[in-house]
């Protein structure tokens, strides 16, 4: 059966006027293609896995997508926790890449970050541990993590999810604390404090 085949393929080599280095090439080309394909399917994967936690937040009820904070909102997020007491842990809600949680930690306070996005979280540790800091960060739904413990609120929201926000934390917080609401005011209670304008604004309120 074998010796069958072997003459068939002669055959049909000889048929196409296919010489021996011809064979070979097309045997690189075919090997070549295949470990190419290989790449690709790879790469495509491995991308298509870091995209999907950046994709997921359009899917639920409230979207809070990966903005990073511009240095402009650093500097007034730092200026409005000169107001705050230092002794409490700070919490950033959806600390995203962690630059937040690091500046409040640089500046004495015990800061931690809750976030969905997996790779940001991993990325927000690696930064604190990169910078010698003890901030810590968690992988957490907003939604379901209390925030009770804390005398330091921080949080990065969008426009729909704020009202919402706030009744949490009329539920939870204790009196006293401070709560910075960068972007979108909160839309009931009266802020202590306005530091800086449009899109860079922060508001620090006290409960």
């Amino acid at each position: 059966m074998a010796q069958t085949e072997c003459t068939s393929c002669n055959d049909l080599r000889n048929q196409l006027g296919l010489k021996e280095e011809d064979i070979n090439s097309i045997q690189k080309i075919n090997s070549r293609g295949l470990i190419l394909a290989a790449c690709f399917g790879g790469a495509a994967l491995g991308i298509s896995f870091v995209c999907i936690p950046f994709v997921l937040p359009g899917f639920r009820k409230y979207c809070l997508p990966y903005v990073p904070a511009s240095n402009e909102q650093v500097t007034n997020v730092l200026k409005g926790l000169k107001f705050c007491d230092r002794s409490k842990r700070l919490l950033d809600i959806g600390s995203g890449d962690g630059r937040i949680v690091i500046a409040a930690a640089r500046e004495g306070f015990n800061s931690d970050g809750i976030e969905l996005n997996t790779v940001l979280v991993y990325y927000s540790r690696y930064s604190a541990l990169k910078n010698g800091l003890k901030a810590r960060f968690f992988k957490r739904d907003l939604w379901k993590f209390d925030c009770s413990p804390y005398g330091n609120i921080v949080i990065f929201g969008v426009e729909q999810m704020m009202a919402p926000l706030e009744e949490k934390f009329t539920r939870e917080l204790v009196r006293g604390t401070k709560i910075i609401a960068c972007r979108f005011p909160l839309p009931n209670l009266t802020p202590i404090h306005t530091i800086g304008s449009g899109i860079d604004a922060v508001w620090l309120y006290e409960v």
